[in-house]
Parts: structure tokens; C-alpha cells; sequence
């Protein structure tokens, strides 16, 4: 039998930033623990998800963060984190923690 190597799950580091009114500021790690805790949203894909801090979530490679994105932009407005006002989530890759994904390894099918 041949064993082949799968990435580390949480292979990608990501920065959370949310825009509320005027205000833009990084996501609580409060609010990202609820929704990857409680994560309603019904799509497996988001449980390859892990907040590290204020803003900062590692995540798999079977995760789309505009997927994501959009998702916690919903949640967190029908949570009413907002105050009343829609919330919106930005998510890029964290340029200061580079992916931890070997670059001869391939990726693994989805």
C-alpha cells in the first residue's frame, strides 16, 4: 500500500477585516469562534477553519474565503453584530504568514 503525504489541513493564514458604516476593523476573535463554532451555514467546507486572533484564521485548501466572506458578512449581519447596520467581511491572504504548504507537495483532491 502507498502512502501519500496531504498537507497540513489549516495550510493557509488568513487576515479577517470587516467594514461596518464608515468603520473598518479587524474581526473579533469572539465572532469568528461563534461562526466557526456554530458555523449555521450547513457547508462543510467552512469546518477546514481555525481563528488564531483578532482577525486571523487559519483555514484548508477545500475553503473559497470569498465563500467564506460572504457567509460571515450574512451571519454576522442577521446576528445583528452590526447594530442595525449590514457588516461586511474582507478576507486576504496574511502577507506577514506565508503558507505553510511545501511547494512540492501537490494539492489534495478535493
Amino acid at each position: 500500500m502507498t502512502r501519500c503525504y496531504t498537507p497540513r489541513m489549516f495550510a493557509r493564514k488568513l487576515r479577517l477585516e470587516m467594514t461596518i458604516g464608515a468603520e473598518r476593523t479587524l474581526v473579533p476573535l469572539d465572532w469568528l469562534d461563534s461562526f466557526c463554532m456554530r458555523n449555521f451555514t450547513g457547508a462543510a467546507e467552512f469546518d477546514d477553519t481555525l481563528p488564531t486572533g483578532d482577525g486571523r484564521m487559519e483555514a484548508g485548501l477545500r475553503v473559497d474565503p470569498e465563500r467564506l466572506a460572504a457567509a460571515m458578512s450574512e451571519w454576522f449581519t442577521k446576528r445583528g453584530k452590526g447594530n442595525g447596520q449590514p457588516v461586511t467581511v474582507q478576507i486576504h491572504q496574511d502577507p506577514a504568514a506565508p503558507s505553510t504548504i511545501p511547494a512540492d507537495v501537490p494539492e489534495a483532491p478535493a
